[in-house]
């Protein structure tokens, strides 16, 4: 994320009052109520984890050990084995739709 120069956007008296409280340093303005995003939601991010635990716990229902898991995906033992509880207490409801973006990205 960028930064945008306040002088740029702000009128004089608003600027003039920020000035008053903080003069010269960087502040973070966070988003109004309601427009919040969720973790993830403009990256892609979290789907690509949910691709890799599936997969992960795909491998370690297949036979797969928490070890070789843990050095397949570059994680400690104690991640791969925190994702294999997640899985297996995830409502059926979410692994299906996991499963269904799944399919479709393989399409």
């Amino acid at each position: 994320m960028g930064y945008i120069r306040a002088e740029d956007i702000l009128p004089e008296e608003i600027l003039a009052l920020v000035q008053q409280y903080i003069d010269g340093q960087s502040i973070y303005i966070p988003r109004k109520a309601g427009c919040h995003k969720a973790w993830g939601a403009g990256t892609g991010t979290r789907y690509d984890l949910m691709i890799r635990n599936r997969q992960i716990c795909e491998a370690y229902q297949s036979g797969m050990t928490v070890m070789e898991l843990s050095e397949k995906f570059f994680l400690t033992e104690k991640s791969v084995r925190r994702i294999i509880r997640a899985y297996r207490a995830s409502p059926p409801d979410k692994m299906a739709a996991v499963n269904h973006a799944v399919f479709q990205e393989e399409l």
